[in-house]
């Protein structure tokens, strides 16, 4: 890995040789010719390193999962089709029918329903508990059955902050990891395997294409978590898999690579959740800037927090960047250099005012989408939690009247005038 991260956005994961392309290539192919079918043999024996089906593996996709893998300081990484379907694998990969799921409430609407209701009907329990619950609450929460915890570093929207350490050190006191998705911050602006995560996820989607040009997902491995210190826990990864000739994984590719060997071999192989060669270029290109666009979120995102913080027709304010803001001193921990371009906001004039508002913007779009390099606001719980209950809701931290505004890398006057406008334009 280079020495700063800037370099590492732009040339991590692919080292060109000797008039090789200076661009990642493109594999955009299905399939690899072979001499003999012995030689593909040992491929689908994971005996031999290489490709044979894009479902599966594409060397587009791995150059940029080990750039994001560098990004992270992880061992081993791999990209899935969405950010859904990296937070699904990397739950499933080690969590099935019978076992239980301990998550953060304070979550995006969608992976709450995953957790919750999707896993749910494959016989995967799941305890909720507030990011801010009591150390005894949190205890509580584990079963003898519980084989991962999960959480978001800040919260979409509610922009809550986990306190990693804290939660890494009760998964870990019960033999199990610590799954973060740090889609928010990226790696620029926090790196939780160094507060003792164990896996971290995103959804490259959001700011590491930051053009709203490529849907994705990303899972990273520290390689920290000892699979085989846990072997009764984690069956799947120390015992024969039978699917591929009674491979141990945890044996044969060792801490570092074995799970994310066996998300690719095993579950990329039967569910075909791939990111397609196209979408990671695109990624790529996105994540070459991440390093340059990540300050100027920031520097949006807090002016605007600052400027909707003392307006009349404001009701509240959620950033951690505010000094007030309950979260504030966490943010000061672990984003100690911002913690994203969102804003989460409600109205004096209730639901309705929110939604005039974001009729009265110009230069910010409503759009299905967050940490863009063009402004974009949505209403979640008329969007992207809408299928939550108001009890639900309140446990995810979202108000009828709150309002996610995703600043992007415009000039920060620009952006504060057009909400000004917007504002004033309440009746």
């Amino acid at each position: 890995m280079a020495e700063h991260l800037g370099t590492t956005c732009v040339q991590g994961g692919y080292r060109p040789g000797d008039a090789e392309p200076r661009q990642v290539p493109i594999y955009q192919s299905t399939t690899w010719k072979y001499d003999t079918s012995e030689h593909m043999g040992r491929l689908f024996d994971l005996d031999e390193s290489g490709y044979f089906y894009t479902r599966l593996q594409n060397p587009t996709n791995d150059a940029v999962a080990a750039k994001i893998c560098e990004l992270e300081g992880g061992t081993a990484a791999m990209l899935t089709s969405s950010g859904q379907a990296a937070n699904f694998f990397a739950l499933f990969n080690i969590v099935g029918a019978g076992d239980h799921v301990v998550a953060s409430s304070a979550i995006y609407g969608g992976t709450y329903n995953l957790i919750a209701h999707t896993m749910g009907r494959m016989g995967i329990e799941s305890t909720f508990v507030s990011p801010d619950c009591t150390d005894e609450e949190l205890e509580a929460a584990f079963r003898p059955n519980t084989k991962a915890v999960f959480g978001e570093t800040v919260a979409n929207p509610a922009l809550d902050v986990l306190d990693i350490e804290r939660f890494a050190s009760a998964a870990h006191a019960h033999g199990v990891p610590l799954i973060v998705d740090n889609t928010f911050p990226t790696p620029v602006l926090c790196r939780p395997f160094e507060w003792g995560a164990d896996i971290v996820t995103h959804s490259t989607t959001k700011y590491m294409d930051g053009h709203g040009a490529a849907v994705g997902g990303a899972i990273v491995d520290s390689g920290n978590f000892d699979w085989e210190a846990h072997a009764d826990k984690f069956p799947d990864l120390t015992t024969p898999d039978e699917t591929y000739h009674g491979v141990v994984y945890t044996q044969k590719f060792g801490q570092g690579a074995a799970y994310i060997t066996k998300a690719t071999s095993q579950l990329m192989r039967d569910l075909g959740c791939i990111q397609s060669p196209q979408n990671a270029f695109l990624l790529n290109l996105g994540l070459e800037s991440l390093h340059v666009r990540m300050p100027q979120h920031v520097k949006n995102g807090q002016a605007m927090a600052e400027f909707l913080h003392d307006h009349p027709k404001v009701r509240f304010v959620k950033y951690p960047g505010l000094p007030d803001d309950p979260w504030h001193e966490l943010a000061q921990k672990y984003l100690p250099n911002g913690c994203c371009g969102v804003v989460s906001f409600g109205f004096t004039g209730g639901r309705a005012a929110a939604e005039q508002f974001m009729k009265s913007l110009h230069v910010a779009q409503i759009a299905t989408h967050v940490a863009d390099a063009r402004t974009c606001v949505l209403h979640p719980a008329n969007a992207t939690h809408r299928q939550m209950t108001d009890e639900e809701l309140v446990a995810a931290g979202i108000a009828p009247d709150m309002v996610r505004l995703s600043c992007g890398i415009e000039d920060t006057d620009d952006l504060i005038a057009d909400v000004a406008q917007a504002l004033d334009a309440l009746q």
